[in-house]
């Protein structure tokens, strides 16, 4: 299983757009750097975001649960030595 491909442009495009787009069309004022970092950085760091979360459900760090019975079943089938 690996990264589907319009889901990650998709985002990528919507936060680029917000990252890079929206910073040129801020209207001229005394505070117009400062809303261009905040869009740059707002894009940049949600971006970051969304894609450690879809990454992480690629690989998750927990497994399924199983029951006593199920591993041992597992144990023998594999050739394990099963504890007794």
């Amino acid at each position: 299983m690996g990264a589907a491909f319009f889901p990650c442009l998709i985002f990528t495009a919507f936060w680029g757009f917000v990252g890079v787009v929206l910073p040129i069309l801020v209207p001229k004022g005394p505070n117009r750097e400062i809303i261009r970092v905040v869009l740059m950085l707002t894009a940049a760091t949600c971006w970051g975001f969304w894609v450690c979360c879809y990454m992480a459900q690629m690989n998750p760090l927990i497994g399924p649960k199983m029951t006593n019975n199920t591993i041992l079943m597992v144990m023998r089938e594999w050739g394990d030595a099963v504890p007794t």
